[in-house]
């Protein structure tokens, strides 16, 4: 191309607009930049919520067993209290084992049931962020559209409304972290 012509065909994508599409299409680019971050954000949040509502589980799995065990050994001390004995003494020293047993699990029941409410408590935690992440996600993918209409009907107007949209996208994205 001879300089003339490159400085035609310059003023003609100036007077087409082209220009304006460039930046149009740049920030519809990082609009599915963005769109891609609050997607990897809202999916590490349903993992962290599996995660803690397996914890949860396992620790309710914990604190059964445990249970299973003190009632049962709390029926062999009702047995061996209504039994007669050959040998009261070792009778009374197993007793005494058998209580100090159902006495520790007692306390440790109470911290395995504290321990799976606050891993259930952060799952829950998780689920609230992962809406945010996703609402905010949904936001800004119709905002990439609503962008990109604008390549083709050339009207300012979708563009506007498609960034605005992203912007509220992005503050609901963002609101995740404020959640308690």
């Amino acid at each position: 191309m001879e300089p003339i012509e490159m400085q035609e065909f310059s003023k003609h994508m100036k007077e087409g607009g082209e220009e304006s599409l460039t930046s149009i299409s740049l920030a519809i680019s990082i609009l599915a930049v963005l769109v891609a971050m609050v997607t990897v954000l809202g999916h590490r949040s349903h993992t962290e919520a599996v995660l803690f509502q397996a914890r949860a589980s396992d620790q309710w799995n914990e604190y059964q067993a445990k249970k299973i065990r003190q009632e049962n050994l709390m029926v062999v001390v009702d047995q061996m209290t209504l039994s007669p004995t050959l040998d009261a003494k070792a009778s009374a020293a197993k007793l005494t084992e058998y209580k100090a047993h159902i006495a520790k699990w007692t306390a440790e029941l109470s911290e395995e049931q504290d321990k799976a409410h606050e891993f259930e408590r952060e799952g829950r935690h998780e689920e609230e962020m992962a809406s945010h992440f996703d609402l905010g996600e949904a936001l800004l993918q119709i905002s990439v559209v609503l962008s990109s209409i604008t390549l083709f009907t050339r009207r300012r107007s979708y563009f506007i409304g498609g960034v605005s949209l992203g912007v509220v996208g992005l503050i609901v994205a963002a609101s995740a972290w404020t959640v308690h």
